[in-house]
């Protein structure tokens, strides 16, 4: 049966293509444009509810991304992005002539009330569209505040199945694919490395939980067995007893589905004797696939390990441009999708005509999927301008928004750890759809 917001979302994408026819803790907030456009920086919360969010003729972009928490090792690459895209629109005129604002704020992680707090500072600053959570387990605690208020949410790094059918007003988008494809061809991998068994170690949140069903859902479609699945508290002092239901099961592989939390859980695999370098394969997934994880273990710890991590790595212009933005990148990962998340709301608003986040939400299907393809913001505003339809190929790929916010193909990396626990070069990419 078609859900409400499915519905909505498709007679929304035939509305725009008939138009086109017819005619905190962590840091302070960081305001980025032209002073005399951007929201005061200055508003306060307080603690009322935001005003329903309007037009004004500036395109403000709120960030809700980790500088702190279990995940921040994902927020440089993410801030990074955005920021490369505000600056490489606004040095192509900006959004409906004007330069696009951003607000920066901290998402934290699900174990404080951070993510909010920022929420409810950037609602009242009057953004038009806010880019995060990377945590799912996070957006699922501000997204009925910010699509409420009339906002998008549009998530580089959110990959829980539960957003493509979640009631959100047509507001909520994502250019990272959900789980499905990630757990799909993680579970796949498995089974090509030759193990028939496989042991589970995820986090209780709505992405471990999610992505570890998915992964369940692969190997057993492949005909292998997962012999034990243990579902971790990550705020846990230590982890001894759960590794050891895994080292019970004695699974030919280890799938640690985790956060930062991973580097203990990895040091305790390995002190019962069942770690990646004593006979266990140990796959990883995006939530701790990274070199970050790899400095918080000893040398060689990671050596062989793979980890799954959805959408493209940067490609190498992409990333000398980033690198111009944080010279101290260690990481690249959903740095794509966050520059992604930005170009297609500026894109967005621009076909519309307007800045506010209902009537960008309405275009956001259109400038992704048919018309003139284009793959720069230059080409692609030009088209905007010229009032051509047009499709937006992005540095993360296709995207191609569905009716329900979520790309329809895309791409997951399977990343190989060296030696020195830093991650290497060569990447094997399968691509899918969902």
């Amino acid at each position: 049966m078609t859900s409400p917001v499915r519905t909505w979302r498709m007679l929304a994408a035939i509305t725009a293509g008939t138009l086109a026819l017819a005619a905190c803790g962590g840091g302070d907030d960081d305001v980025a444009a032209d002073p005399s456009t951007a929201p005061s920086a200055s508003a306060s919360a307080g603690g009322s509810a935001a005003p329903a969010n309007e037009a004004d003729g500036v395109l403000t972009v709120g960030t809700l991304l980790p500088q702190t928490g279990s995940l921040a090792f994902l927020g440089p690459p993410e801030f990074a992005g955005v920021d490369l895209a505000v600056q490489e629109i606004n040095a192509n005129g900006g959004v409906l002539g004007k330069p696009v604002a951003k607000v920066d704020s901290d998402s934290g992680d699900t174990s404080t009330n951070i993510a909010s707090q920022s929420t409810q500072r950037l609602l009242s600053q009057g953004v038009d569209a806010i880019v995060g959570a990377a945590s799912s387990g996070v957006s699922k605690t501000v997204i009925d505040a910010i699509t409420g208020a009339g906002v998008v949410q549009i998530s580089p790094a959110n990959t829980s199945p539960d957003f493509t059918d979640y009631p959100d007003k047509g507001l909520y988008f994502r250019t990272a694919p959900s789980d499905v494809l990630q757990g799909r061809i993680l579970g796949d991998q498995i089974i090509a490395d030759g193990n028939a068994s496989v042991g589970i170690l995820a986090l209780q949140d709505a992405y471990g939980t999610g992505l570890s069903e998915n992964v369940t859902k692969s190997v057993e479609g492949a005909n292998g067995e997962v012999v034990e699945t243990v579902i971790y508290d990550p705020k846990a002092a230590e982890f001894t007893a759960e590794v050891s239901k895994i080292k019970a099961a004695d699974p030919q592989a280890v799938v640690l589905i985790g956060f930062d939390e991973s580097a203990k859980i990895i040091q305790e695999l390995a002190k019962q004797g069942i770690g990646p370098q004593q006979g266990k394969p140990l796959y990883l997934v995006d939530g701790n696939t990274g070199n970050a994880l790899g400095e918080k273990l000893p040398a060689g710890v990671l050596k062989g390990v793979q980890g799954t991590i959805p959408g493209v790595a940067a490609p190498g212009n992409l990333r000398e441009r980033l690198l111009k933005v944080d010279p101290a990148l260690k990481d690249f990962s959903y740095s794509a999708e966050s520059y992604d998340a930005v170009v297609v709301v500026a894109l967005a608003a621009e076909v519309a005509k307007s800045d506010a986040g209902k009537d960008i939400a309405a275009k956001l299907v259109e400038v992704t999927t048919g018309g003139e393809k284009c793959t720069t913001i230059k080409a692609c505003f030009d088209l905007a301008k010229a009032g051509t339809d047009f499709d937006y190929d992005g540095v993360s790929g296709p995207i191609e928004f569905d009716e329900n916010g979520d790309p329809t193909e895309a791409s997951v990396g399977v990343y190989t750890y060296g030696a020195d626990n830093k991650l290497l070069a060569k990447v094997t990419y399968k691509a899918g759809k969902l």
